[in-house]
């Protein structure tokens, strides 16, 4: 069916104005409502004011204008039912077979710091849903463009199909309108669901809904026997791993994408130049230097061996110095703010590399989310960043400037390894990590052992640890080793046992008063 009546009837009232007149000059009637209908008038670009055509006026302050019999006769009466036609020629209603709408700015309103219970309500759509609910529901005879860059594949398929679009692409757009409803009142549910009766505001709505639209399958999960897929917020979070450009390389699996944003999580915390080298979603070398390259040698150091088959991130432009390097060793994944051309010319020879760039931007997740079975645990991210001031220095010896600059650091790097975690540092560079072990020892001791192998000698390193020591012994095995001062939360209840150790080896340590457990 050809489209031969449209209504319009937008918020966001971008490319509006194009599309309307391409229509007009179609021979569609424009039916348009409000604000939408003195912009085309303006333009003029015939239109037919809702009022005017439903014989009804707007009333209410506008809450009432489009929840109309002849609106919604027009657009919901199906073409292939005899009887469905007879009915509104009886009442002389014409079909609509163009519904064109996007809704109040509730996600803007809500964004704004004076924002008020009664505004928000007020940017509640009600006419806009009901329409594009409609149009969307009657596919096989209306089209719903609910999408502004949706407006060039509309106008081209109708100029290339005598003002009709094919039943597949009206289905595609139906999709997206039920999508676009069921994100519009999943906003409105988690915010209204976070207020209480005095209008104040929690941390947490009682029905968290959460909306995210497919990139793309990817071959399989974790595992081969798992089926997998990679989905993207449907509100950008600059600077989140999900917006990555791919410049080369082989598709990119469940765990690469896992691995590379915690690598890039770990590298965008520091300022200088820094190389973040992942395996198996821990940091296996961090460093920071005066350039990339030299942070790039120093990060391989500490693990050259876990380092294979890593994931590369550095927060400042990939050069072909580094490049060279690094095709040296065999690497998964490449991630950097911008790549040079001299780089992607090098970087090319292995093409399988996969190499990603985006923009250097701390993301700004709500919510952290992590599935169980039945249900989903949710938390703020943690967004905590100590500074010198928070240092408490809890033992007799105070550390040397040197040393409290590499406890920053440790502590910095401490935040992305897996708990229980123990990192060895000096000069901005790791030594050694021990990651993820049930006990604290055991991480102490892998730590140790992992700076060995790679030929560090220790004695004057620092040493962070991401939770307190519950009791002296893991100290007892970093101090051993050659650690001189120490970072740690503290708040154990034999918090003063393992001071006193610290005082007895004339070791430094500081308190952070913060953890950061990373299961």
């Amino acid at each position: 069916m050809s489209i031969k009546q449209a209504l319009i009837s937008v918020s966001d009232k971008a490319g509006i104005v194009d599309l309307a007149r391409s229509l007009h000059h179609a021979g569609v009637n424009i039916i348009s409502t409000g604000g939408t209908a003195k912009l085309l008038q303006a333009e003029n670009i015939p239109v037919t004011e809702i009022s005017d055509y439903t014989g009804f006026p707007e009333m209410l302050d506008g809450r009432v204008k489009t929840l109309h019999p002849k609106v919604h006769a027009g657009i919901l009466a199906r073409d292939d039912l005899p009887e469905h036609k007879s009915a509104l020629r009886k009442a002389g209603i014409t079909d609509i077979e163009l519904v064109v709408v996007n809704l109040y700015p509730f996600s803007q309103t809500i964004a704004k710091d004076d924002c008020t219970l009664a505004s928000a309500i007020e940017n509640i759509d009600i006419g806009g849903p009901t329409m594009v609910r409609a149009a969307a529901k009657n596919y096989r005879k209306v089209t719903v463009i609910t999408d502004p860059s949706d407006y060039p594949v509309l106008l081209n398929e109708m100029a290339l199909n005598n003002g009709t679009v094919s039943t597949a692409n009206r289905f595609r757009f139906a999709q997206k309108a039920f999508s676009h409803t069921a994100a519009y009142d999943s906003v409105i549910s988690n915010y209204l669901t976070a207020i209480n009766d005095d209008e104040s505001r929690n941390d947490f709505p009682t029905t968290l809904n959460l909306n995210f639209t497919i990139v793309e399958p990817l071959r399989y999960g974790e595992n081969p026997h798992q089926k997998a897929a990679f989905y993207r917020d449907l509100f950008v979070v600059p600077g989140g791993l999900a917006n990555y450009h791919q410049v080369q390389g082989k598709a990119l699996s469940y765990n690469n994408i896992a691995d590379t944003d915690a690598a890039w999580e770990c590298v965008k915390s520091f300022e200088n130049p820094a190389c973040v080298i992942v395996k198996h979603a821990n940091p296996c070398g961090v460093a920071v230097a005066d350039d990339i390259l030299t942070a790039y040698q120093h990060a391989l150091a500490t693990d050259s061996i876990s380092a294979f088959g890593g994931i590369i991130a550095f927060n400042r432009s990939l050069d072909a110095e580094t490049a060279t390097a690094i095709l040296k060793q065999f690497v998964e994944v490449i991630i950097a703010p911008e790549i040079t051309d001299e780089a992607k010319i090098l970087l090319a020879q292995k093409n399988n590399i996969r190499v990603l760039t985006l923009p250097l931007k701390q993301a700004s997740h709500q919510y952290d989310l992590k599935r169980i079975g039945g249900g989903l645990l949710v938390q703020t991210p943690d967004s905590h960043c100590l500074s010198r001031t928070d240092f408490k220095v809890v033992t007799q010896k105070k550390p040397s400037k040197q040393q409290m600059d590499d406890l920053l650091f440790a502590w910095r790097v401490a935040k992305f390894v897996k708990s229980n975690t123990i990192v060895f540092c000096h000069n901005n560079q790791t030594l050694g990590i021990g990651a993820g072990q049930m006990s604290r020892v055991d991480s102490a001791k892998i730590a140790t052992i992992k700076a060995q192998q790679a030929g560090f000698d220790l004695a004057g390193s620092v040493v962070a640890s991401d939770a307190f020591f519950p009791f002296r012994d893991g100290l007892d095995v970093v101090i051993q080793a050659g650690a001189m001062a120490v970072i740690q939360p503290g708040g154990s209840i034999r918090d003063d046992e393992v001071i006193a150790a610290a005082d007895e080896q004339s070791v430094a340590m500081v308190f952070t008063g913060v953890r950061h457990f990373r299961h």
